[in-house]
């Protein structure tokens, strides 16, 4: 008997790709919900609940329906919240005591990609044993040992008061005597999942808001808008003058903040901000903070300068609360903006995050320029190159050969770092150096083998 191979569906968040494209097809998609429902039945008795929820892609229509169709077949009910954040779907699936939870996304890509990616019913991304368990039953195709009686298919909700539930949550992380009112706010939302219950937030904090980028048209999601495109909302903090603006991605996991000299605030400066104030408030969980190998070099000097402790995790924000579980910190995040405070959530949610700066901007009485000096960047240059295949960087030998170069000229006042996005057919390359000039002619030098060798 041959083996059926195992499709590899799962990258470092969830099932994501072209939509109507290998694997994110209707057909994936409905073996997704039955597998996930198989699973779900197997591991207790009783009726089981999952809370599926959506950006604003056109192709997360189709995606919903096959996902309800998969799970009801099972006889798993299903609660439908629309448009909503994936932090937003996180806390959902916890105040309904649901048994897990999916949201539709792809997260910062454009719209004709999509994703699917699924929550336990405490709210964090699946573990990887179990992504591989359903990946196997994806390949087997054969739920009919499991399917429920005539009478016991699941049925679906539609959930509306999802938006104002998560809403209140939000605001609840934030001091009931303390006030937005002297703030001006310029929010873009990324014509993303945020862009009904965002503006409401920070509105309904008293701050003035102006709102950009909130009316999603199925295609226009992250397009030239958002934390990838930061330049919008530099833009608006002038036009406006405000005092802070606030850049969320499409499922307003991420968070860029822009201060009011219109500089932007990464993800690293962000958690570092907040670290430090956990620690001046005494609850910064044994003193750590968890980063990424992408964390900036001058992050990491900031962090050990202020005696606390640094974790490296993988890129990727299930990584990165994988360590935080494991060594015990309460606060963690990656440079391109996800922000992970377990105190509130257990996801990154750029809304939260964004309320906890602007809190102690208020506490603090400080400008987030001021807070901002925390960190002081070293020159770092970025370059992504979309590929034609993903072979072992290690097996490309003029690839090693230029990273060795690269290292030898840097020595030890400087880093380099390729990689592979877990997401999407592109390969990544950073490098750190005390001069900007220098840093980017080398990241250069190293696209250019790239470009040679696997180049699309």
């Amino acid at each position: 008997m041959v083996r059926q191979q195992i499709p590899t569906l799962f990258g470092t968040d969830g099932v994501r790709g072209r939509a109507n494209h290998f694997p994110m097809t209707v057909e994936i998609a409905l073996a997704l919900g039955r597998a996930a429902g198989k699973v779900l039945r197997s591991e207790s008795e009783g009726r089981k609940r999952v809370v599926i929820g959506k950006d604003t892609r056109l192709s997360c229509y189709m995606f919903e329906n096959a996902l309800i169709a998969g799970l009801c077949s099972m006889g798993i009910d299903t609660l439908m919240v629309g448009p909503l954040p994936t932090p937003g779907v996180a806390f959902i699936t916890r105040a309904y005591r649901a048994d897990a939870g999916i949201v539709i996304s792809a997260s910062h890509n454009p719209y004709h990609d999509n994703g699917i990616k699924f929550f336990s019913s405490e709210g964090f991304k699946l573990a990887d044993d179990m992504e591989k368990k359903i990946e196997r039953l994806v390949a087997e195709n054969d739920f009919n040992d499991s399917l429920p009686k005539d009478g016991e298919v699941g049925k679906n909700t539609k959930i509306i008061d999802a938006d104002g539930r998560y809403i209140e949550f939000v605001k609840g992380t934030f001091p009931r005597r303390l006030s937005l009112k002297n703030l001006t706010i310029a929010l873009d939302c990324a014509h993303g999942a945020a862009y009904r219950v965002a503006p409401h937030v920070f509105q309904e904090l008293d701050a003035k808001v102006h709102v950009l980028n909130n009316t999603p048209d199925g295609h226009n999601i992250n397009l030239n808008c958002g934390s990838l495109h930061p330049e919008v909302v530099q833009k608006a903090v002038i036009d406006h003058e405000a005092d802070v603006g606030i850049a969320l991605d499409g499922d307003a996991d991420r968070l860029i903040m822009v201060d009011e000299n219109a500089q932007i605030v990464d993800g690293d400066t962000l958690v570092a901000i907040c670290a430090n104030d956990y620690k001046r408030r005494g609850i910064l969980q044994n003193n750590r903070v968890v980063g990424t190998v992408m964390s900036n070099f001058g992050f990491i000097k900031s962090m050990r300068d202020l005696g606390i402790e640094f974790i490296c995790a993988p890129v990727g924000d299930r990584y990165v609360i994988q360590e935080m579980l494991s060594k015990g910190a309460n606060i963690g995040g990656e440079q391109s903006g996800h922000l992970i405070m377990l105190d509130y959530n257990t996801t990154g949610d750029g809304l939260v995050s964004a309320l906890q700066v602007l809190r102690i901007m208020i506490e603090t009485d400080s400008k987030l320029s001021d807070l901002a000096r925390i960190v002081e960047k070293y020159p770092q240059a970025l370059v992504n190159l979309r590929v034609n295949a993903k072979p072992p960087l290690e097996a490309i030998p003029a690839l090693n050969q230029s990273i060795k170069e690269t290292e030898n000229l840097l020595q030890d006042k400087g880093r380099v770092l390729v990689r592979y996005s877990g997401t999407e057919n592109i390969c990544r390359i950073m490098v750190e150096g005390p001069k900007q000039k220098q840093a980017t002619e080398l990241a250069e030098m190293i696209a250019d083998v790239i470009r040679k060798e696997i180049g699309a």
